[in-house]
């Protein structure tokens, strides 16, 4: 079993709120998060969370959902938090869902966006290969390595997306991910562990859809979350939260309260 590590973080909202943990997509990190985290630390304490190979957090041979979900475990576990709230979007939602199949104590509310439990079919190949070819000791600008990787990547906003993971250092432009271990794991990114030695999770989750993606099919998803609701934001597509943050906000809100509301019933 491959060893848990420290994921990076940021906070946001007051620490006596109920804990959220967001976790991003492939090639995305916290930064992508931090204006959905602002809304949403009204009312919930928002742990912004870089995933392992992202963002400020380590790099690591090892990528695949359950050593992610070993990661935030490990997380809730330096934080002391018993249960949390989890929202994971494309890869991010993979991992909570994983995390909630194998250690479904550890979830209160559950949200995944713009993704089942499935293997995909599509493939990264080409454009970790286009990300490779960037000749990093020619360039003297971001707008360069755009117009390079403009044939290969030609939606510019998912350009400027990838682009992020460029940085500046020391004067010269290097990759903040390792697209070395990106194009080894990618597979298991598109792919999802075999379930069969789990069981359904018994809670109600949310799955929030974009009205344009086809990434979430209802069949795909009952069969181990047989309480979901599957709600689609509309103008919408994989990146709803970038597209429709208010529409998002504002059903992840109902979702949470809704169903806190139901559990103090029960209570009483």
């Amino acid at each position: 079993m491959n060893k848990a590590i420290n994921l990076a973080f940021e906070e946001y909202g007051e620490s006596t709120a109920p804990a959220l943990l967001i976790l991003h997509g492939f090639f995305a990190s916290s930064r992508n998060w931090r204006q959905i985290a602002r809304k949403l630390a009204e009312y919930q304490h928002v742990y912004l969370v870089d995933m392992r190979n992202h963002g400020a957090s380590a790099h690591d041979s090892i990528m695949d959902y359950p050593s992610m979900a070993a990661d935030i475990e490990l997380l809730l576990d330096k934080q002391q938090l018993a249960k949390v709230n989890i929202l994971g979007h494309s890869m991010g939602g993979k991992a909570a869902m994983w995390l909630a199949l194998s250690r479904p104590e550890r979830i209160n509310h559950l949200i995944v966006v713009d993704i089942a439990p499935v293997s995909y079919r599509h493939s990264f190949d080409n454009l970790i290969r286009a990300l490779q070819l960037l000749p990093l000791e020619q360039l003297t600008n971001r707008k360069q390595a755009d117009n390079l990787l403009s044939a290969a990547i030609p939606e510019s906003s998912f350009r400027q997306f990838l682009l992020q993971n460029l940085v500046l250092k020391e004067g010269k432009y290097i990759w903040r991910i390792d697209l070395d271990i990106f194009a080894k794991t990618a597979n298991n990114i598109i792919a999802f562990p075999d379930t069969n030695a789990l069981s359904p999770y018994p809670d109600k989750v949310l799955f929030l859809a974009g009205e344009t993606s086809n990434y979430v099919a209802k069949e795909n998803v009952y069969n181990l979350f047989p309480k979901a609701e599957i709600k689609t934001i509309a103008k919408a597509g994989h990146w709803l939260h970038a597209e429709q943050p208010d529409a998002f906000c504002d059903a992840v809100k109902a979702f949470c309260k809704c169903k806190s509301l139901v559990e103090q019933c029960n209570l009483n």
